[in-house]
């Protein structure tokens, strides 16, 4: 069983009176008395190991009484012997038991306290262990002491694992000591911060405009890169990375990287020096109009696609712009990605230099043989021509006659005698039609066709085939406020005034007369010019020997100019209002129709 403190002490006592048996007592009397005068409680006395024991040390002071220390007290429990002189705390001359109280450990810690105290000074400077982590912040090792770094003060920038430092020796500002809690705190970051500004310092004295200079990536930002620059950082703006195009920073560097910059400007006031790593570099674009004159062809990298077109890379830091109309000579193209992907390799032609602004125009249908070139010379106005319908817009059709040339029927030129309010009453997609060119433009890459002008017009030959005075027969087409057309072949058909359906008075034409019901009438007028002819039903019933045009029949009809036009009649009948530029065909037409073509392909 391991014996106690206060056992071994007593041992201990009746060995030392055994020991000065033979003194007398009036000298034993006076060697205590001179002992006791020289021990005081808290001070450190040099001691004697009188025996080992497996519990610990039994120390002889020089006092009436020894003192006993554990073994976890010594560093090298097994190294003590029996003489080996020990430093000891006196903590107290006499215990409840008589004994003396002794501690090597408080000796030591008391020891190593003083000697911080005698060699260290507030904002002083030491070397320190990192002995472990504690809430808040690590417990450092000065000289055998702890002292207390703060999370705060560890490192200038943030620290997201601190025991990293575990074990590590480095060195350390004090900021505060406390003698009476014994309590030290200490600070890296100012000693870091300290020395980064003499660097600082130092370093705006010896820099330059224009000297190279090797720092470490510090920090990456959507605008830039911080190059730490051995004391200062250097701002590396993203415009000053590379002459080419730079998306973000992190694209060339990363962080901790060791990277050589220019030095661009210097601001010793603020302590803010700009940085450059393209002026390593000569300028590509100092000489690249000679490098890249206008017409050449050349070879390069789709590297950015944008609504309105696409940029080629033509070599490192050079880039040009293909527009979207600058990438094909037939297709209509909207965005250049429906065209384009980066990464493609592209033929181009450059169209146009601009050193000043480091622009290039390139064009990706230059590479190619423009087939509107010569277009009027295979196509002249008046030729017949087949196409297939390709694509339909609500004023026409667009007929593929090549491959890359279309043209474009209006909806007027469909049909001589038929309205047509879509193409597809007419035509329909897939279909080969034939048709006649009416109007090439070769610079704004225009061919207009007409499907009527490559039939004949019926309107041509109406008066070998009707005449004034002639019955026929056909089927009410349409229903007005003022009378009904009346179809006497296909496409032809003829208007009938309300005066002229019955010998009874007509209050509402619905009333007498329905779409499809067949009728019998006489033409009373027939002008081939505007396309127009007037019936009269209720004529029909006169004997042939007996007619005769008088003015009554011709009433609403009007003569000449003032004839009611059929389709215009109708669309009045209706509300469509259509009646100026769709029926009658000419220039204003015809730019009409390319205006429609713009506004809805």
């Amino acid at each position: 069983m391991t014996e106690t403190a206060a056992t071994t002490a007593t041992k201990s006592q009746t060995s030392l009176t055994e020991t000065h048996a033979a003194m007398s007592f009036d000298e034993m009397a006076r060697m205590y008395d001179e002992t006791l005068k020289n021990f005081v409680e808290g001070s450190i006395v040099t001691g004697k190991v009188l025996e080992v024991r497996p519990a610990g040390a039994l120390i002889d002071i020089g006092y009436k009484s020894e003192g006993f220390i554990p073994s976890e007290e010594f560093d090298d429990f097994d190294a003590v012997e029996q003489d080996t002189e020990v430093d000891v705390l006196l903590e107290g001359i006499e215990n409840e038991d008589g004994n003396i109280v002794i501690s090597k450990k408080k000796a030591d810690l008391k020891r190593q306290w003083d000697n911080v105290l005698a060699n260290y000074k507030e904002g002083g400077v030491v070397d320190g262990v990192v002995k472990g982590r504690v809430r808040g912040g690590l417990i450092i090792d000065v000289d055998g002491v702890d002292a207390f770094l703060p999370g705060s003060q560890i490192d200038i920038g943030p620290v997201h694992d601190p025991s990293v430092y575990i074990n590590n020796t480095y060195e350390f500002k004090i900021l505060k000591i406390n003698e009476d809690r014994k309590n030290i705190v200490v600070s890296r970051r100012e000693l870091i911060e300290e020395r980064r500004r003499d660097r600082r310092r130092s370093l705006l004295e010896e820099i330059q405009i224009g000297q190279h200079r090797t720092g470490l990536i510090k920090n990456i930002t959507d605008f830039g890169v911080f190059v730490d620059l051995d004391g200062m950082d250097g701002l590396l703006h993203i415009t000053d990375m590379s002459w080419g195009r730079v998306s973000h920073p992190s694209e060339m560097v990363s962080v901790g990287q060791s990277l050589e910059v220019v030095i661009l400007d210097i601001n010793k006031e603020r302590e803010r020096v700009s940085l450059g790593l393209k002026q390593k570099s000569a300028n590509p674009w100092d000489d690249i109009d000679t490098k890249y004159p206008v017409g050449s062809r050349l070879r390069g990298k789709v590297v950015n696609l944008v609504t309105y077109g696409a940029f080629v890379e033509l070599e490192e830091g050079v880039e040009g712009l293909v527009h979207v109309s600058e990438i094909s000579w037939t297709k209509r193209i909207a965005r250049a990605s429906d065209i384009l992907n980066v990464g493609d390799m592209v033929d181009v032609v450059v169209l146009g230099v601009n050193k000043e602004d480091q622009k290039i125009a390139l064009g990706i249908r230059q590479t190619e043989e423009n087939p509107w070139d010569g277009v009027r010379e295979r196509y002249p106005i008046g030729s017949r021509v087949s196409g297939v319908v390709r694509n339909f817009t609500p004023y026409g059709a667009f007929v593929e006659l090549q491959d890359g040339i279309d043209g474009m029927i209006h909806i007027s030129d469909m049909s001589w005698t038929r309205k047509v309010n879509h193409p597809s009453e007419v035509i329909k997609k897939g279909d080969t039609v034939d048709a006649v060119i009416i109007e090439v433009d070769p610079d704004n890459q225009r061919i207009s066709l007409g499907m009527k002008q490559a039939q004949d017009d019926p309107w041509s030959t109406i008066g070998k085939r009707y005449k004034v005075g002639q019955k026929v027969t056909g089927k009410v087409s349409k229903l007005a406020s003022f009378g009904v057309f009346v179809e006497i072949e296909e496409g032809i058909d003829g208007l009938v005034h309300i005066s002229q359906i019955s010998d009874q008075h007509v209050e509402k034409v619905k009333d007498v007369l329905n779409v499809g019901q067949e009728v019998e009438a006489r033409i009373v007028r027939i002008d081939a010019a505007d396309r127009k002819i007037g019936l009269s039903i209720k004529a029909a019933a006169i004997e042939d020997e007996d007619f005769h045009v008088d003015e009554e029949m011709l009433e609403g009809l009007g003569s000449g100019e003032d004839m009611v036009d059929l389709a215009g009649a109708f669309d009045a009948a209706f509300n469509t209002g259509e009646k100026s530029e769709e029926w009658h065909p000419g220039e204003r037409r015809r730019k009409r129709k390319y205006d429609d073509e713009e506004d809805n392909s």
